[in-house]
């Protein structure tokens, strides 16, 4: 928009069609969802996130942005909003007195530009074949690197420490802990962020979940810890750890099938999972331990939290969180025990799908999806995520037409 009419936006005088919060990854309309042509594509409203106006440094004209919300009509929140449903779960919070305090972690590649969307991914030029907390790496990458923090300080992302990780050109930033809805809002401006500076200095950014087959995926692991009205960690209690904690661990096992589609919602989210790989693929937790999807850094004190190992890099963050936030809670309320720890003698539990299509299945008659998102935004998601198999799964490779078209 033309930087005088900043205040149509403010009103809520900027209207948008209502299907845009349901087409398929591809941009094509999905009218298995009931919205689109078929209902004649009514407009919803745009309504400002307040403290989002900020300026847009990687741009090559003075710029801004702003988030918004989508909104059935002004003043009535969507359900198939992301952002609305996230704070849903924290109304369900709340209720009880509790605040939950979120720290996200988000992996990324960068990549050598590329002439065409469809050629293969390469890593910048002498990255080596694994860089696993490189200084060297981190020095070559520092003045884009630099760039996103001066960047990050100036939109007020309040990201903290940042690694080279393991696969070449994959980098991790962490983020410090801060309110749910606003660590989602910071997962979002900083993705946009660092595409937007890689592109400045002749590179790529991506947070595909898996860009390489024969290299580590990119992950969004979510800290989590709750407070109460006086600030007291509510997961500081006896034990290790303590029954809230325990039970919140539970609730997020439990959940953990039923919500996979949420935390690996494409079709390349599933490459990222397998044994022995830096992605967890069970229902599994234990004390500080990587291999699992559920991993307690700190069981008691003020740092007591749980790290949620699951979702891609590539998922909706407001979505993740809210369905980690859902899933603590299903515990919570119910009592749950999490059962053994990984380092304990006892049955491994069966792998999570490594099918999307089963996924997706799962998530369609889930109970759980539906408290969480409500049925609105649950059928609505799945309408879209089949489009998308449809639509994804009947292309042919050019891999399947190299090894099999000249054999039969």
């Amino acid at each position: 928009m033309p930087g005088d009419q900043w205040k149509k936006i403010a009103k809520g005088k900027v209207r948008i069609p209502y299907s845009t919060c349901a087409v398929s990854i591809r941009g094509h309309e999905v009218t298995e969802t009931g919205l689109g042509i078929v209902v004649g594509d009514p407009d919803g409203v745009l309504v400002p996130v307040p403290g989002t106006l900020l300026p847009v440094p990687w741009a090559d004209r003075p710029t801004a942005q702003v988030l918004v919300d989508l909104e059935e009509e002004l003043g009535v929140p969507s359900d198939l909003s992301p952002r609305t449903l996230l704070k849903r779960v924290l109304a369900r919070f709340a209720e009880k007195g509790w605040t939950p305090v979120v720290a996200p972690e988000l992996e990324f590649y960068a990549l050598e530009h590329r002439e065409s969307v469809d050629h293969p991914p390469q890593p910048p030029e002498r990255t080596p074949p694994a860089q696993n907390y490189d200084m060297e790496v981190m020095h070559r990458a520092s003045a884009w690197l630099d760039e996103i923090g001066d960047i990050c300080a100036a939109q007020n992302i309040p990201t903290d420490t940042v690694t080279a990780e393991y696969g070449p050109g994959q980098f991790e930033v962490n983020f410090h802990h801060g309110p749910a809805l606003q660590s989602g809002d910071h997962a979002v401006l900083f993705r946009r962020a660092v595409r937007g500076v890689l592109g400045r200095h002749g590179l790529e950014g991506t947070f595909m979940a898996k860009p390489y087959g024969d290299e580590p995926g990119s992950g969004m692991h979510v800290h989590v810890s709750v407070i109460d009205a006086e600030g007291r960690n509510v997961f500081d209690q006896p034990g290790e750890p303590g029954p809230l904690l325990a039970s919140a661990v539970a609730g997020t096992l439990e959940t953990m099938r039923d919500l996979h589609a949420i935390f690996a919602p494409h079709l390349n989210s599933f490459r990222r999972f397998g044994a022995l790989s830096f992605a967890p693929n069970a229902p599994e937790w234990g004390l500080d331990h990587r291999g699992v999807a559920v991993r307690l850094a700190e069981s008691s004190g003020v740092a007591a939290r749980l790290e949620h190992r699951i979702a891609g890099a590539d998922a909706n963050p407001y979505l993740v969180i809210a369905a980690i936030l859902g899933g603590m809670l299903y515990g919570i309320e119910r009592g749950l025990e999490p059962g053994p720890m990984i380092d304990e003698e006892h049955e491994p539990p069966e792998p999570l799908t490594a099918h999307w299509e089963s996924a997706v299945d799962r998530f369609a008659k889930s109970e759980v999806a539906a408290e969480i998102f409500g049925t609105a935004f649950r059928d609505v998601f799945v309408a879209v995520k089949r489009k998308e198999i449809e639509e994804l799964t009947t292309i042919i490779q050019p891999l399947e037409y190299e090894t099999y078209l000249t054999r039969f």
